[in-house]
């Protein structure tokens, strides 16, 4: 028996790791931020949550050693582009290591805070690192939300166990507990909570 404190070693064997939690479907996005030189970095991450509704904070999770994470972190803000189902290529780019210009082949602009924004992502939403703490091999970053935009219908890029899917955005059904939520944040100030 391991004394209190003192954690013993891992018996969780990696690809197990991955492949059970690949049952858990997610969302795609392309982080993205000026690097050193002006120019545009990003890369791609399904390690992406809302964290908080007040202050409004995500999170996103890069792995150590990631050469954008250290040009998103000397910018001390970043965009979160979330994906369509249409910018599977993009991701593969994004996702892809030693690609030279990632954003080649890939419309995109500066935003008005100074963020490289995917054109034809689902929604943006513009950060400032509030955060980074350590999570093992990779890095919790929570961002405090400065700006966003939902700018289209489309579907959304999923991924799940080890694969892109699809959802029929026309087939879903709604979620009970969103009426509840409505309510809650109609009827409440958050300065109650204090």
């Amino acid at each position: 028996m391991s004394s209190p404190g003192v954690s013993p070693p891992s018996a969780v064997d990696p690809r197990k790791f991955r492949n059970v939690l690949g049952h858990f479907g997610t969302g795609v996005v392309i982080v993205t931020a000026p690097d050193g030189d002006g120019a545009p970095a990003g890369f791609a991450c399904q390690s992406f949550a809302a964290l908080s509704l007040d202050p409004p904070l995500v999170l996103f999770c890069p792995v150590r050693g990631s050469r954008t994470w250290a040009a998103i972190e000397a910018a001390g803000r970043f965009c979160v582009n979330v994906l369509t189902e249409a910018q599977q290529p993009v991701c593969a780019r994004f996702g892809a290591r030693g690609v030279e210009d990632r954003f080649a082949g890939t419309a995109w602009h500066w935003s008005a805070r100074g963020l490289p924004v995917l054109d034809e992502a689902l929604a943006t939403i513009e950060c400032t690192v509030a955060s980074v703490a350590d999570g093992g091999d990779h890095h919790i970053v929570v961002g405090r939300v400065e700006t966003l935009t939902a700018t289209g219908s489309d579907r959304p890029l999923l991924f799940y166990r080890g694969r892109y899917a699809r959802i029929d955005t026309a087939e879903a059904a709604p979620a009970g507990w969103r009426a509840d939520l409505e309510h809650f944040l109609t009827t409440t100030t958050f300065d109650s909570w204090l």
